[in-house]
């Protein structure tokens, strides 16, 4: 090959080659990042009580709608399996990706990740044996179609988790369906209620950071 054909590939593969490490060495970061922040998660967010109230045991079906990277899909991987599955619902593809990774990484292969929609999760046809919304609830834009298209998959008995952080104390919840917002416990129950659930439990308090800080409470629903 002649010498200025050698140097130009030789640049070629640099080129393509330095991005490529590039964004392998972000990918890198960022899951460092991922671990170090929800290790000190852990400290705060009580995620065994929350899965405990789900019922997970091994063959369910789970879905964890607003999964983001995976805090809690990855915690219930191992629980449900072998048979049993994850569905692991979120708008963010970002989000999606480094879940997949993280779940290919730890032999996760029970763990399904699915780009929903906002007004509809796209849940695959089946029955779901539980569901978890946990600090996204605030975050649905159109909650009652998503609410009624996983109530569809849900069979009799299922239960719902619902966890979020409650209106700073002073302030009211945003109702603008289009905004972000805090929203209280019982708001979330007036709407599942409404949609034929019955409510297991209630804890206004469930975390409490710091007096006078953040709160989040947790709701138990049942499919009748």
């Amino acid at each position: 090959m002649p010498v200025r054909l050698k140097l130009a590939a030789g640049l070629a593969l640099v080129l393509i080659a330095a991005p490529l490490l590039f964004v392998i060495q972000q990918a890198v970061v960022t899951l460092q990042t991922l671990t170090r922040v929800e290790r000190e998660r852990d400290t705060w967010q009580h995620p065994e009580q929350i899965l405990t109230a789900l019922n997970l045991r091994p063959g369910v079906v789970v879905v964890d709608l607003g999964s983001g990277a995976g805090y809690f899909a990855l915690k219930m991987a191992p629980r449900v399996a072998p048979q049993g599955r994850v569905l692991a619902v979120d708008l963010r593809t970002q989000s999606l990706a480094f879940l997949w990774i993280r779940a290919l990484r730890d032999g996760h292969n029970n763990l399904d990740v699915i780009r929903g929609d906002v007004d509809n999760p796209r849940l695959p046809a089946g029955p779901v044996d539980a569901a978890l919304i946990a600090n996204t609830f605030h975050e649905l834009t159109r909650p009652e179609p998503v609410m009624r298209a996983l109530l569809a998959r849900m069979r009799a008995g299922a239960r719902l988790v619902v966890v979020d952080r409650a209106p700073r104390d002073g302030t009211e919840p945003d109702h603008d369906e289009t905004a972000h917002h805090d929203i209280g416990g019982v708001d979330v129950e007036r709407v599942m209620t409404g949609l034929g659930l019955e409510t297991v439990s209630r804890d206004d308090r469930f975390i409490e950071r710091d007096p006078g800080g953040a709160q989040w409470w947790l709701v138990v629903f049942r499919k009748p």
